[in-house]
């Protein structure tokens, strides 16, 4: 039987989850890693899920408006999700993100629509390292678009719609599809969205599923440590913000850190032994994973998200 989507949207989701035994076994480890390939979305990442979250919940309770204009602070994946999304509803967007970020993003959201604007990162700041003073200064040039354009702000680290698209998806997806068999959840953090969801869901089917945030080394701010290293290479997270809003209350059972050079690694790693061309952040959560394979978790499951695609990447060292 054949079946067409009405529109792209309806392709957000639903992704393949793929076991990782070449990687595991090349990494001398025993245990199963599975992989959401969530760079398989419209946009090649996981906030495509969060976009369309945050933009289904404002049109329901009526703070969006027909013909509004949208607004976000953004690495580059969320506004590829808004700019996909808003396009095909008919709201103006313009993503706000620093220059730190790499151009291949820039280009996709303005090739799918977006108004992009792009902010110079601080004096002391380095290309390809977005640091969270590079991220308050994005994040005060579009509260001032938003105030002067009377937009919609989609702000993924408040709206409710990012981690309950996770809970509602990504979570639910997961334990279908691994028929409830996982032991353990890690992500990497940006807004906390998808591992403050995700979380939710699979422990409110296994309370003994463990889940874990994972944080820049250095920069581990979650974890109560000091930072000592506020810049790094893996975009999209690990921003320095120890309030994030969707981790408050909740509980975590330990604290993962990768240093850049091993996310590096892995990234490469998934590329070359799995078929699986990612971005940054799925190279830490999957380092992360393996840090839990040697530890308390070995021989046992554990569930990632693979968050973007390579493609975002190209212009960077990551596959230099």
């Amino acid at each position: 039987m054949t079946h067409t989507y009405g529109s792209v949207l309806e392709a957000i989701g639903n992704t393949p989850l793929v076991r990782l035994d070449r990687l595991v076994r090349h990494h001398g480890c025993e245990g199963t890693i599975l992989a959401k390939l969530d760079h398989l979305n419209p946009g090649f990442s996981k906030k495509d899920r969060a976009a369309l979250g945050v933009i289904d919940a404002a049109e329901r309770d009526g703070t969006l408006v027909p013909g509004q204009t949208v607004v976000e602070l953004t690495s580059g994946n969320m506004g590829t999700g808004l700019a996909i999304i808003c396009g095909i509803r008919g709201y103006p967007f313009v993503a706000v993100m620093s220059k730190g970020n790499s151009p291949e993003r820039a280009r996709m959201m303005a090739a799918l629509g977006a108004e992009v604007v792009l902010v110079d990162q601080l004096p002391d700041s380095q290309p390809g390292e977005v640091s969270g003073a590079d991220l308050a200064e994005v994040d005060r040039v579009a509260t001032e678009l938003t105030q002067a354009r009377n937009a919609f702000r989609a702000d993924q680290f408040r709206r409710g719609g990012n981690p309950g698209a996770h809970e509602q998806t990504t979570g639910p997806e997961l334990w279908q599809q691994s028929g409830g068999a996982i032991d353990a959840f890690c992500d990497f953090v940006g807004s906390g969205g998808t591992l403050a969801g995700t979380s939710k869901f699979l422990r409110a089917q296994n309370p003994g599923i463990k889940c874990y945030p994972i944080e820049p080394a250095g920069a581990a701010v979650i974890a109560g440590q000091d930072v000592v290293k506020p810049e790094h290479p893996i975009q999209g997270g690990g921003y320095v913000m120890g309030d994030l809003d969707f981790l408050r209350g909740l509980h975590w059972d330990g604290f993962l850190q990768v240093d850049a050079d091993t996310a590096r690694q892995t990234t490469r790693d998934l590329a070359r032994l799995e078929g699986i061309f990612a971005g940054f952040s799925a190279g830490a959560n999957v380092a992360g994973a393996l840090q839990l394979l040697r530890g308390a978790h070995r021989g046992q499951t554990i569930a990632v998200i693979i968050c973007d695609s390579g493609l975002k990447y190209l212009s960077t060292d990551l596959f230099a």
